[in-house]
């Protein structure tokens, strides 16, 4: 799981020692989601699977919203960091087939990140949780827009920002149903969504 943003901690671990506190705490809030649901994700619960004071863990994470926004911004910057890797493999190799490649990846990715699943599926989703989830996103259409642009197939302009977006939020509906159904990913219907996104984005490049 990748590291939380400042912005969603109480205060920014300095030390070495505190730093490896937080992640021990962290680890352990996402044992109690994949093991009990995000219903669980109290400050006491998680405190007390960590091995540390409820004290301590309200130095960083002051209440149970606070440890689902660490955990959702953890969880957005591994899959941001995994675009942007797949911007620069897509540019070197020339995919020939970028929508089935992403596609693939990425489920990869969601069948290993079972707290990902917990908290992507779970009704305990906090205001700031749902608005970090839309900038999210969008930084996700944007590696696919570079992606497109390194392969030489859009054209850079408004439209095809908005349609980068577009295909982003077709592409994780259709994703979060396919693991609804089966905790590795309805094959039929990943390969639908190949289908789909291959016909909606060679019509943005034609577009172009």
């Amino acid at each position: 799981m990748g590291e939380p943003s400042a912005a969603h901690l109480r205060r920014t671990p300095q030390q070495a020692r505190s730093k490896a506190r937080l992640a021990r705490v962290l680890r352990a809030a996402e044992r109690v989601l994949i093991e009990e649901g995000a219903e669980a994700l109290t400050t006491t619960r998680v405190a007390a699977r960590a091995k540390v004071s409820v004290g301590s863990l309200y130095q960083y994470l002051p209440d149970r919203e606070a440890i689902i926004d660490a955990l959702a911004a953890g969880y957005f910057a591994k899959l941001e960091a995994a675009m942007d890797g797949f911007v620069e493999v897509a540019t070197a190799r020339h995919w020939a087939d970028p929508v089935g490649t992403l596609v693939d990846e990425f489920a990869a990715i969601y069948r290993a990140e079972h707290g990902f699943r917990a908290l992507w599926f779970g009704s305990g989703l906090t205001e700031r949780t749902r608005t970090a989830d839309r900038e999210h996103k969008r930084r996700m259409a944007d590696g696919i827009r570079r992606i497109l642009l390194s392969l030489g197939l859009a054209q850079d302009d408004d439209h095809l920002t908005r349609s980068c977006h577009a295909a982003v939020l077709a592409a994780d509906a259709l994703a979060q149903e396919s693991f609804r159904r089966d905790p590795e990913g309805d094959a039929g219907l990943l390969e639908e969504a190949k289908v789909m996104l291959r016909g909606y984005l060679s019509a943005v490049a034609g577009r172009g």
